[in-house]
């Protein structure tokens, strides 16, 4: 195929939808995992302070925090530590999913 504007769209668009295919299982595994830990993690974290209610005011500006300071302290793909920073993003992936879903069984 020719190298033409319209490939080079065609092509980085297919790298974000579908990017995920192309790396082996052992990435593929480790991602769901940490996703579904972050999930677990903070689903039982939630449900341990609305049951207690004490330190809500805290604990929340606390949790904001330190969600931040994942996103905001994103290395290079060359640093040593992206590796380690992309399985703690994949953890606040799943903390974030727990605390969607606690608040839509909350609200229901």
């Amino acid at each position: 195929m020719q190298n033409t504007r319209f490939s080079n769209i065609n092509e980085r668009l297919s790298k974000i939808f579908f990017g995920f295919l192309q790396s082996n299982w052992k990435s593929k595994s480790i991602n769901l995992i940490s996703i579904l830990f972050g999930y677990f993690l903070f689903a039982n974290f939630l449900t341990k302070f609305i049951s207690e209610g004490e330190n809500e005011l805290i604990m929340v500006p606390i949790i904001i925090l330190f969600i931040e300071i994942i996103i905001r302290s994103k290395p290079s793909r060359r640093n040593k530590l992206f590796n380690v920073w992309s399985l703690i993003d994949k953890v606040r992936i799943g903390a974030t999913y727990g605390l969607i879903l606690e608040a839509f069984k909350l609200g229901s």
